[in-house]
This record gives structure tokens, sequence and C-alpha cells, in this order.
């Protein structure tokens, strides 16, 4: 099984969000969060679950889409992932360091 470590971008991201979403409803942000964080759990047992995100053309760094957002993680080897970053498909990924 496959360790899937956060990275300190990956976890402001989700506070961001949360802050973001919590300005309506705090029940609902919380929900969203849980939602991303449960969906990167499917990788513990299936690591190339995502697709290649094409904005960087490596075959290691891969997303899963999410409602509105698209978790970015990278494939360091056969025992660990990490979570790069939490990004809204709204904005311009291009513009975004996440390596």
């Amino acid at each position: 099984m496959v360790q899937i470590r956060w990275t300190k971008t990956a976890l402001l991201d989700l506070k961001s969000i949360y802050e973001f979403i919590a300005k309506d409803s705090k029940k609902y942000a919380k929900l969203e969060v849980i939602k991303l964080k449960t969906r990167t759990q499917f990788l513990k047992n299936a690591p190339l679950l995502g697709k290649e995100v094409p904005e960087k053309g490596d075959v290691e760094i891969r997303e899963l889409n999410v409602g509105n957002y698209r978790i970015i993680y990278k494939i360091i080897d056969s025992d660990r992932i990490d979570i790069l970053t939490i990004h809204h498909t709204a904005r311009d990924l291009e513009k975004r360091e996440i390596l």
C-alpha cells in the first residue's frame, strides 16, 4: 500500500478552500474538505488512478478531479505519493508553481 504525504502547499490549499466556503457555510466547507481528503485515499491502492496533468507533461504528475477541484499529485516511488496542490478548475494552473 502506498503512503500518501500532503505537502505544505496542498494543506494550505485545503485551508483556503475551507475558509472560502465557510464564509457561506461551515458545514459545507467541512464536507468539501472531507470529500477531497477521502478521494485521495483511493490512491493508496491505485496510484495510477488519476490522469496525467497535461500542463506538466510528466507521467509521474497526475490528477484526480473532484467537483471543481483538481487534486494534483506526484508519484515519488512505488511506496509514496505526494499531494502537491488542490487547484480550482477555473484558474490557470500554468501560472502556479507546484513543484
